[in-house]
């Protein structure tokens, strides 16, 4: 299985042993709502874990894929409390097909100030 194919098999499962095995120890992750690059598994991690919680409920979808030899480019939309987000993921895989980098960009405003308040609730609860 390829590495693409195990984050799309992680989304459908949402099996949280099956994102940690993906993640590669040095990953690094990217958010719009995230100030700086978060490097390593475990704060990624709780930053992609959190983020399925947020956005990956049924509405929730993947709309575009653009491949390369190491990554990909997927488009996704999702509806929360009525309003749509427009995003990207942007995901790097070693050869192992391990995630070494996880870079999300998002639109609308709108939709970005929403999702850094529902995130920094989701992590808050996490820490709990």
């Amino acid at each position: 299985m390829t590495g693409l194919e195990s984050w799309y098999a992680y989304m459908r499962s949402h099996d949280t042993k099956a994102l940690w095995e993906l993640l590669h120890p040095d990953a690094v992750f990217e958010s719009p709502v995230v100030h700086t690059p978060q490097r390593g598994r475990d704060i990624t991690f709780k930053y992609l874990a959190s983020a399925e919680k947020v956005l990956g409920g049924p509405g929730f979808s993947y709309v575009g894929e653009w491949r390369s030899a190491s990554g990909a480019v997927l488009e996704f939309k999702a509806m929360i409390d009525g309003i749509e987000i427009n995003g990207v993921d942007i995901i790097s895989f070693d050869a192992e097909g391990r995630i070494t980098h996880f870079k999300v960009m998002v639109r609308p405003l709108k939709a970005i100030n929403m999702l850094h308040r529902l995130m920094a609730e989701q992590l808050a609860a996490a820490q709990s």
